[in-house]
């Protein structure tokens, strides 16, 4: 029995290695903001799809420029789909043109708790493009099935940049035509970029 031990503790050295490993191969980008840096662990294994969106954004270089439009400190900030141009009321206001909506991917298990970014949509489950947001508290009541049956999917979590997401939360908002809950100056993403990318 003691001579296995040693086999035993290796054997567990190696699981805890493939685990640290697993963990690693998560995809981390990293959210430049007029307001600071946040860096979000994105999970491929409970949102393929969803993941794979919105990296192709990143990857198109789409966020940069655009702002988070949409700000209610006890519940979310949400960016992602416009440009400063939405402060000067034009035509669309400075809405940036998507790719195709994607799946709704809620039923993964992930919560949309504090720190967990989601994909926005409209009333139409299916209806995800670019726009995401961020829990500033425990949102249970997006989980799915709620609120209307289909919940919001959550596809990453904030590992680095809790005091920026609470910057951001804590601006002042105002109305600006159809919107509400408007930032009063704009908090502008610089860059979204996939931290380890070649």
């Amino acid at each position: 029995m003691l001579k296995k031990l040693p086999l035993i503790g290796a054997l567990l050295v190696a699981l805890s290695a493939v685990e640290e490993s697993a963990a690693a191969a998560n995809p981390q980008v990293s959210i430049k903001t007029s307001a600071g840096e946040i860096v979000v662990e994105l999970y491929p294994d409970k949102a393929p799809k969803t993941v794979e969106n919105f990296l192709q954004y990143v990857r198109d270089d789409f966020y940069k420029g655009t702002i988070f439009h949409r700000v209610i400190g006890n519940f979310m900030i949400q960016g992602g789909g416009f440009t400063p141009d939405f402060y000067k009321g034009a035509s669309g206001f400075g809405q940036k043109p998507t790719r195709a909506p994607i799946p709704l991917e809620s039923k993964n298990g992930l919560r949309n708790d504090t720190g967990w970014i989601a994909m926005a949509r409209t009333s139409d489950p299916n209806s995800a493009t670019a726009q995401f947001f961020i829990n500033t508290v425990d949102n249970a009541g997006l989980n799915h099935p709620q609120p209307d049956g289909h919940g919001y999917a959550v596809f990453g979590k904030v590992v680095k940049g809790m005091d920026v997401v609470n910057a951001i939360r804590a601006v002042r908002t105002t109305r600006m035509g159809p919107f509400s809950d408007v930032p009063a100056d704009p908090v502008t993403i610089d860059s979204v970029t996939l931290l380890g990318a070649k």
